[in-house]
């Protein structure tokens, strides 16, 4: 059954904004993956820290591993490639995935393409995800990013999220927490006030 709520249209796994289509990665995409995840710039913001994926083998290695949980995975964890309705071009990833080390909450990231950066995207595909993550049941979702990376909190606050914070209880690495709740969902977040801004300098999601 197909529900929509927002502009956000949800068919099973399948999600969809006014300007971008949200599906799983299958074995085919690892040129546009590695088209993401092969670009120093994105990945080097990536809380869990991870390297650049050196080159086309290496991309369908890790891919195979996405499509393959992604067969088990049960809403609200997935795992989508982003692409534009307007001619089907992949401009990024997104994952809903379970926060650890206790694999309680639930984490919400985004990988847009350094071409698109600027565009609103990773704000949009955010909040597909939550209303997937909602539908499903879920009370309220996490972003985390590095403190240095001010486009990534720009986007978490374009979803509606609050920030709530400094830890370094995940991935060993001090981030910044974000939040989102369920009666939040679609309500603008208020600009935080200028004490309780994260510092640092721009940087995309």
């Amino acid at each position: 059954m197909t529900r929509a709520s927002h502009s956000v249209e949800i068919d099973g796994t399948l999600i969809r904004t006014a300007r971008l289509h949200l599906a799983p990665w299958t074995a085919s995409d690892a040129e546009a993956a590695l088209g993401i995840f092969g670009d120093g710039e994105v990945a080097r913001w990536l809380a869990p820290a991870m390297a650049r994926v050196a080159n086309l083998a290496a991309m369908r290695q890790l891919l195979a591993g996405w499509v393959s949980a992604g067969s088990d995975a049960e809403p609200p964890v997935g795992q989508w490639k982003v692409a534009e309705r307007a001619g089907g071009r992949v401009v990024g990833a997104v994952s809903l995935l379970p926060l650890p080390p206790d694999d309680i909450d639930f984490e919400v990231g985004v990988q847009i393409i350094r071409g698109s950066w600027g565009n609103g995207y990773a704000g949009e595909v955010g909040d597909a995800v939550a209303h997937y993550a909602f539908d499903a049941g879920v009370d309220e979702i996490f972003a985390v990013s590095r403190p240095a990376n001010r486009r990534a909190a720009a986007a978490a606050r374009r979803m509606g999220m609050d920030w709530v914070g400094q830890t370094d209880k995940y991935y060993d690495t001090r981030l910044d927490v974000f939040r989102l709740r369920r009666y939040d969902l679609d309500v603008p977040a208020g600009l935080a006030p200028p004490e309780a801004e994260p510092p640092g300098e721009p940087a995309d999601i």
